[in-house]
């Protein structure tokens, strides 16, 4: 016993000293690591004490406004609030932002129906362990695959119907919310929410500690005062198109930021883009000091726009295309559709241009179609004859009194060409009053060295198309008209050059034409031959914070000639004649004849076919396209016009006649009428709020 004792004795000591030993190891190297501090690390740790930090965040202004040309604001914007998210790297892992995602869906509401199948996969493969995966694509397939880009692939195609049908309603607003968040690039905010309400502003606040990355900016959407009258022509916004990023960062844009995409926004983007606001926070910290301060930079709304658009016109002209379109009831092929366009010919200001379209195979939110005008092209029938008499004029085959016998023309392979009736010998003032064909045909085929009948060689036949088409585009109909749009439709030429087609372009029923080739056309006769270019912007100005002023002219846009056609005065002239002829003892004179305004004009009926039925039962249903187009007064023209209503049924088969003609009474009524009272336009009860396509 006392030996064990003594041997436990002796043991205490090695312990001691194993434990002392190991205490002098600690503090070694704490002392060396307190020299590598303050000896060699030491002035970079005193840098980063004594430093400064910038933190700049730049906030959208509201772009600019619009007026019409009486100083009515016409597009607006109102102020509303955003939830964005601000991913700060891109290497931020996808499980961070969907923690984030799944705490802000308790506290906004979000609509899913933007999120496609191919999102909902995306996000099971997010919610799957790496086991669940290996069970979807197993270790020894992924060896066989050239890159992890296959193996994802190969995922995303084997997750089961079933699983994507057992997403709850809280999954996919998570997803919606994710979707957008992940959307974003590191260091922009990414709006994830527009137009929060104030309930959702008051929790987002509470919370927003908790929320890296999220923040409430202030914002505004387009309001459109007068509801959809012509708001497809005042254009859209929305994110950067992908394919624009590169051109819009070079011009100082952010990548999140909301841009014109269509027609006017987009024509005068850099006109309406505002000037961000600027708030850059300044952080020094100088040892246990600490000095905060912020500078800013107010912002400022975009330039405004005054258009040549007269919107209380513009309202009128709609209401009265909906009546007609009303009263036609079953006339209509398929499609219910017309187009009007009504403009200065001395200026090119459009002042109002109307369309509206219902489809017979789907129901639409709206049936204002405005920017058909300009998209739309249609073969226009006699409307264009005053374009083909001086194009015969020009060419040397008919002159002022030239007259030819209107009977049928009949040409080797070739329906029989005609008019509506036998009119006998007629010159070219009787020929547009009663829209003779054959008066037409006679100019084409002795431009084309066709002296029917007794020597016809068709010797010029190429040479007749070129002809006439470079007259024709003289006045706009088959050329760019130059409008302040970004995309337009320039209509279509026909490919075939034989002889029969020749006569149909003489008539208007081988090439199409928009409604605004059309307005144009008819403006540079009524203009005496000067073709100006059509314009629906007249002046760009400062803002300001009333809205019923406007600010200073920044520029003013003057009326642009285009081209003066090669005809001379005295061929104008005379077509005039036969212009004002056709509404006093022509075509149109039931309708015009007795207006206080004496209008001139020229109608048209383009004889069309329609494909309609599906398989076996397709077939084609003839009809024809109604078009009329002018200006007023005959003697000193202030206004012209072209209106369009295409592919309604023949009469016998229930079509409506003389639409184009009612609505073109009723439209000159109202402006002349407008002259003497305005009311000024109609707001709508609520505003509509532009919907931004984010995607």
């Amino acid at each position: 016993m006392g030996k064990t004792r003594q041997k436990k004795k002796h043991h205490v000591p090695i312990r001691l000293n194993v434990l002392f030993f190991a205490v002098f190891i600690l503090f070694s190297i704490l002392i060396l690591r307190l020299g590598m501090v303050q000896i060699v690390e030491g002035e970079d740790f005193s840098k980063e004490l004594d430093r400064t930090s910038n933190t700049t965040a730049r906030i959208d202004a509201p772009r600019g406004i619009m007026y019409d040309r009486f100083g009515n604001v016409v597009v607006d914007n109102e102020l509303e609030l955003s939830v964005t998210y601000t991913n700060p790297s891109r290497a931020t892992n996808s499980q961070t932002i969907l923690e984030i995602a799944r705490d802000l869906e308790e506290l906004i509401d979000v609509e899913t129906e933007r999120i496609t199948e191919r999102d909902k996969r995306d996000y099971l493969l997010l919610l799957m362990s790496e086991e669940e995966r290996y069970e979807l694509v197993s270790r020894d397939e992924r060896k066989k695959l050239e890159s992890s880009s296959d193996e994802y692939r190969l995922e995303v195609e084997r997750i089961s119907d079933e699983a994507i049908e057992g997403l709850s309603e809280k999954d996919l607003r998570v997803l919606a919310i994710y979707r957008e968040m992940s959307r974003g690039y590191a260091n922009a905010p990414q709006r994830i929410k527009r137009g929060i309400t104030e309930e959702e502003a008051h929790r987002l606040s509470e919370n927003l500690y908790r929320l890296p990355g999220v923040d409430i900016l202030r914002d505004s959407r387009r309001a459109y005062v007068y509801g959809d009258s012509f708001k497809d022509v005042f254009g859209s916004t929305g994110s950067i198109p992908r394919e624009k990023l590169d051109y819009y960062l070079s011009r100082g844009y952010d990548r999140s930021d909301i841009v014109g995409t269509s027609f006017l926004e987009l024509q005068y983007e850099d006109v309406l883009r505002g000037k961000k606001a600027v708030m850059e926070s300044i952080t020094t910290s100088t040892g246990n000091s600490l000095e905060s301060s912020v500078n800013e930079r107010q912002g400022q709304r975009g330039n405004d726009l005054v258009l040549s658009l007269d919107m209380e016109l513009q309202q009128e002209l709609e209401e009265i295309i909906d009546e007609e379109m009303r009263k036609a009831g079953n006339s209509f092929i398929l499609d219910r559709s017309a187009y009007a366009v009504l403009m200065d010919p001395r200026t090119g200001d459009v002042l109002a241009m109307a369309g509206f379209n219902d489809p017979a195979d789907r129901t639409r939110p709206s049936n204002a179609d405005h920017i058909g005008n300009v998209m739309k092209a249609y073969e226009m029938g006699s409307s264009i004859k005053a374009a083909s008499v001086l194009a015969g004029f020009q060419s040397g085959v008919a002159y002022p009194g030239k007259m030819f016998n209107d009977r049928p023309i009949r040409l080797p392979s070739t329906p029989e060409k005609k008019s509506v009736r036998n009119y006998g010998w007629v010159n070219d003032i009787r020929a547009l009053e009663v829209s003779s064909n054959v008066y037409m045909f006679e100019m084409g085929m002795l431009m084309a060295g066709c002296h029917y009948p007794t020597n016809c060689r068709w010797s010029n036949l190429q040479g007749a198309y070129d002809e006439v088409r470079y007259s024709f585009s003289q006045f706009g109909l088959g050329v760019d008209t130059g409008i302040d749009l970004p995309s337009t439709s320039s209509g279509l030429a026909g490919g075939s050059v034989i002889a029969g087609n020749l006569l149909d372009l003489m008539i208007g029923q081988y090439d199409t034409y928009t409604t605004l080739q059309l307005a144009q056309y008819i403006s540079t006769i009524a203009n005496d031959g000067y073709r100006m270019q059509p314009r629906l912007v007249t002046e760009i100005r400062e803002p300001v914070s009333n809205r019923e002023e406007q600010g200073a002219v920044i520029q003013k846009f003057e009326p642009t000639i285009l081209n003066r056609i090669d005809m001379s005065d005295e061929y104008i002239k005379r077509v005039q004649q036969g212009l004002r002829g056709v509404v006093t003892r022509g075509t149109a004179s039931s309708r015009f004849s007795n207006k206080s305004y004496q209008p001139a004009g020229k109608t048209g009926t383009a004889q069309v076919n329609v494909a309609v039925g599906e398989g076996d039962n397709r077939r084609l249903v003839s009809g024809n396209t109604q078009t009329f187009v002018g200006y007023a007064p005959f003697n000193n023209p202030e206004i012209a016009f072209a209106v369009v209503v295409p592919n309604v049924k023949l009469e016998r088969n229930g079509g409506r006649t003389g639409m184009a003609q009612e609505i073109t009474s009723k439209a000159l009524d109202a402006y002349f009428d407008m002259k003497e009272v305005r009311n000024g336009p109609t707001k709508a009860d609520r505003p509509i709020l532009e919907q931004p396509d984010t995607d």
